[in-house]
């Protein structure tokens, strides 16, 4: 009997082991929750589900969507700071800045040491130390030292005083690890004019900060005579004092043959090659025959010197010499644009076939196949020239060769008016697919900030370099809507992507056109009879959807408007903080794209073109070729800002309007 009691009892055992373990199994299985799951179904999950792990992910991603309702807040992330598992700290950390905003002191701190002493090295402890700092000013001080990359180190550093070394140490701090943190770049302007007794190497990295932000004059007054900086921060003074006129252009020519000299940062030492050899002028061609040999040598100075000429073999020999070297790229497309203006299909056909679309990245070998594409069809080659078009639809179907395409394949064109605004699929979450699960696992439950904030920390401040990092910052970037540095990102990495990536290209694709502001481009889209897609491209190129943001000339906000066009369409004076509100810039941009318009009788091309360089301008350049051939029309355009810029506006527009992805088969 007591056998038989034994072997019941063990046959329960494993039947009960069994159905657990069949049960954790179905849940492990299960699909996980992601932001596209509705609020009705993540409630029921978050009340109910038997899985305590799966409820806690249900709370967090409830707790994203719940606004500014804090009570909500601390009821969703009630019990759930369980366990060893980061998002433990993450719940604690939330948990207890809504009972801080609520003003419940007492339970946020006990939250916040909670934290610090169960997750000491965890990103969200920077946020405790932060919070109990403001009273313990020595743990604003261990932050900075912990996570010193963290936001809320540098806020912390921006706010360090008010004694004179406190605040010395955070200005120090920010320019170390965060001179682009709002609030800093005054700060650190005022540290040299300031008269301050700083040391030699305080001074320049002071000067370093001062570079990278772009300020070029601050940054050589504050830098010690003879100093030796960072390879990257020589390179970004010598562009900021490119930028500041003729009287600094040889500053900046010295600080980039320095840089060609280097053997240190052989990288830096490339792209200081290539930014000179792209200068013209006397003073650049000097600069050029002063490099080293091994420079004079390379790709960079031979497309120079093949550019300076107009004879096709010295062009057609660099391409072929260096098919993969920007240089090439870039002397390629001046010398086959030359051709095509002047209707030499033949050397334009050579150009560009030159270099073969696998050494391009995308957008480049968009440019080619529609180009190639034009000289089959002058050549009489129409099917030809059909075959390639159809390629590119397939394989680049968005931007400004994507449309041009679909126009000569009789496939629909650009809609300047209003007309039905389709559900963009790629609008939706998409997985971040980073190959680290903890970042992936913050962006799937929609805590996109802490996502953000572990990322910085974990990189230490570090430039994202290559294509993969750009694309993942960027799209990090725009989860926290810092929209003017995470698209120029994407924007950068789609320039860098190699050929045959077509997977990286898609995900890029779903990035690069965020439906920022639709409510308002729609409101006023529909209000002037302008089709949406074209607000937003223009958006996207005038300001990168950025409210604050505010050109070298003065212009203002989402769609740069001047401020004396914007009071001259407003019928009153407004201030540079009005222009700064959405809904106020982008009414008034709307209205002035739609003057254009109708002046122009609904030509997107002319409109555009006119909003970057006045209607004046583009009155003067109208010709037959407008009609005949719109696309040799736009190459023809005097100023290359407003070249670029044409193609850029209406590609954004055609790819808000079309929406389509690269076929990658």
């Amino acid at each position: 009997m007591p056998r038989l009691l034994t072997l019941l009892a063990v046959s329960c055992l494993g039947t009960g082991i069994a159905l657990v373990g069949g049960r954790m199994l179905l849940l492990q299985r299960r699909a996980p929750l992601t932001p596209l799951h509705d609020s009705a179904s993540l409630a029921a999950i978050w009340r109910r589900d038997p899985d305590p792990l799966r409820r806690r992910e249900a709370a967090l991603l409830l707790q994203a969507r719940s606004g500014h309702d804090l009570p909500r807040q601390r009821q969703l992330l009630r019990h759930q700071g369980w366990g060893p598992d980061p998002l433990a700290a993450l719940v604690l950390k939330l948990d207890a800045r809504a009972a801080e905003a609520l003003g419940q002191r007492r339970s946020a701190d006990r939250l916040w040491r909670r934290l610090l002493r169960r997750f000491p090295h965890d990103p969200a402890s920077a946020d405790a130390l932060y919070s109990l700092g403001r009273r313990q000013p020595a743990l604003r001080s261990e932050l900075r030292q912990r996570f010193p990359a963290h936001p809320a180190a540098l806020a912390a550093a921006l706010e360090a005083g008010p004694a004179p070394a406190a605040r010395r140490a955070g200005l120090l701090h920010l320019a170390r690890w965060g001179p682009r943190w709002p609030g800093a770049e005054a700060r650190l302007r005022q540290a040299c004019s300031g008269g301050g007794s700083w040391s030699v190497s305080e001074r320049q990295s002071i000067a370093s900060a001062l570079a990278e932000l772009g300020d070029g004059e601050t940054a050589l007054a504050c830098l010690p005579a003879a100093a030796r900086l960072a390879a990257p921060t020589q390179l970004a003074l010598a562009r900021s004092l490119l930028r500041s006129g003729p009287q600094r252009q040889a500053r900046a020519l010295e600080l980039l043959l320095d840089l060609a000299a280097r053997s240190d940062a052989v990288a830096t030492a490339a792209e200081a090659v290539r930014l000179l050899c792209s200068l013209e002028g006397d003073a650049a061609t000097a600069a050029v025959a002063r490099l080293p040999a091994a420079w004079r040598a390379g790709a960079a100075v031979a497309a120079r010197r093949a550019r300076a000429g107009s004879e096709l073999a010295p062009t057609l020999a660099v391409l072929q010499r260096w098919p993969q070297d920007p240089a090439s790229w870039d002397l390629q497309w001046e010398a086959a644009r030359r051709r095509l203006l002047a209707g030499d299909w033949a050397a334009a056909r050579a150009l560009l076939e030159a270099l073969p679309a696998g050494s391009l990245p995308p957008p480049l070998a968009a440019r080619r196949g529609f180009w190639l594409g034009e000289v089959e069809q002058r050549q009489g080659r129409a099917m030809q020239a059909r075959s390639i078009w159809q390629r590119l639809r397939r394989h680049n179907p968005g931007g400004y060769y994507g449309w041009r395409a679909a126009v000569r394949l009789g496939q629909g064109d650009l809609r300047p008016t209003a007309g039905e605004d389709r559900p963009a699929p790629w609008l939706r979450w998409q997985p971040l697919a980073s190959g680290d699960p903890g970042l992936d696992r913050l962006w799937r439950l929609a805590q996109t900030t802490e996502a953000w904030e572990t990322w910085r920390q974990r990189r230490g401040g570090r430039r994202a370099v290559g294509s993969e990092e750009l694309l993942l910052e960027g799209r990090l970037r725009l989860g926290v809507e810092d929209d003017w540095t995470g698209l120029a990102q994407l924007d950068q990495a789609l320039l860098s992507l190699p050929a045959g990536r077509c997977a990286r290209q898609r995900q890029l694709e779903l990035a690069l056109h965020p439906d920022r502001f639709g409510d308002l481009f729609r409101q006023e889209g529909g209000r002037h009879g302008i089709a949406v897609a074209l607000l937003q491209g223009l958006a996207r190129q005038e300001s990168r959807f950025s409210p604050g943001v505010r050109s070298a000339v003065g212009a203002v906000g989402l769609m740069q408007l001047m401020p004396e066009t914007a009071a001259e369409l407003a019928g009153r004076r407004l201030s540079g903080s009005d222009l700064e509100q959405p809904q106020l810039n982008i009414a008034l941009g709307s209205l002035y794209l739609a003057r254009l318009l109708r002046q122009w009788q609904g030509d997107a091309l002319l409109a555009v073109a006119s909003y970057n360089a006045g209607p004046g301008a583009v009155s003067d350049w109208i010709d037959p070729r407008r009609q005949e051939a719109p696309e040799l029309w736009v190459e023809a355009i005097p100023y290359p800002e407003t070249r670029l810029y044409v193609k850029k506006v209406l590609g954004n527009a055609w790819s808000y309007q079309e929406r389509r992805l690269p076929q990658c088969s």
